[in-house]
């Protein structure tokens, strides 16, 4: 996977994952919650693999 494609998978996961937790604190589910805060880590370790991979290319050059 190329370094913009993680980038945006990661924002596309911290996105819905923020979504998850608005919508799990507003119906009071504690399992939606749950799982909008690990997808929205997700999306964070995701875009961070994109940078790292930016780095690296900016490195070798």
């Amino acid at each position: 996977m190329s370094s913009t494609s993680d980038k945006a998978k990661g924002l596309k996961d911290e996105l819905v994952g923020n979504i998850k937790q608005g919508v799990g604190k507003v119906t009071g589910s504690d399992k939606l919650h749950a799982e909008g805060v690990l997808q929205e880590k997700k999306g964070q370790v995701e875009k961070a693999v994109g940078d790292t991979k930016d780095a690296v290319k900016k490195a070798v050059k």
